[in-house]
């Protein structure tokens, strides 16, 4: 776990925080975040989770049995001389 001090600052009412970079980085932070309070802690997450969801969408699907291949599968001439199990 990185840990780095920062000052707040102080930005009209309110206050701020500056992110270093190895962290935005290092998290995957964007133009926009989400932010939670987890009892004495700010939660800080990227808006955007590529792929968020998607297991409960494989469990629904294979529980109408929608999880089955549209096309039939094609051997190639690769599948046939190059593929070793």
């Amino acid at each position: 776990m990185s840990i780095v001090k920062t000052p707040m600052v102080k930005i009209g009412n309110s206050r701020g925080i500056r992110i270093p970079k190895v962290l935005i980085d290092q998290v995957g932070l964007g133009d926009e975040v989400e932010i939670s309070v987890q009892r004495d802690r700010l939660i800080i997450r990227p808006t955007a989770r590529p792929r968020y969801g998607w297991n409960a969408q494989f469990r629904a699907m294979a529980s109408r049995g929608d999880d089955h291949l549209l096309d039939e599968p094609v051997a190639t001439r690769w599948d046939e001389s190059d593929w070793q199990w």
